[in-house]
C-alpha cells in the first residue's frame, strides 16, 4: 500500500456531493494528488480525515468511476450538505491496516 501523495495536514477545498440511493451518503471527492497511490480491500483505505477542522478515524474508498470518495458523516459536516465546498485533509493511517 502506498500513502497519501501529500504532507500531514496539507488541506485541499472539495465540494460535498451527496450519493443518491437508499442512505444517501454525502461524500468530499479527493482529487488524484491528496488521494492513496493504491487501495486497499474492497477499494478502502484507512485515513485520519479532517473536515472544516473536525477530524475522525475514516477510510477513502475508490470508486470506479467516481474515483476517491472520503465518507462525511453528518455529525461531522454540521449542517453542510449536497454542494457546500469544505477544507479536507487526510492522511493515510497504517496502523489500521
Amino acid at each position: 500500500m502506498g500513502g497519501v501523495e501529500q504532507a500531514a495536514g496539507e488541506t485541499f477545498e472539495a465540494t460535498l456531493v451527496r450519493w443518491s440511493g437508499a442512505g444517501g451518503w454525502v461524500f468530499a471527492p479527493v482529487p488524484a494528488e491528496h488521494a492513496p497511490a493504491t487501495a486497499g480491500p474492497f477499494g478502502r483505505v484507512p485515513v485520519t480525515a479532517s473536515v472544516d477542522g473536525r477530524t475522525w478515524a475514516t477510510s477513502v474508498w475508490r470508486d470506479r468511476r467516481a474515483g476517491w470518495l472520503l465518507p462525511v458523516p453528518a455529525r461531522i459536516r454540521a449542517g453542510r450538505d449536497d454542494g457546500d465546498v469544505v477544507t479536507v485533509a487526510i492522511e493515510v493511517d497504517p496502523t489500521r491496516r
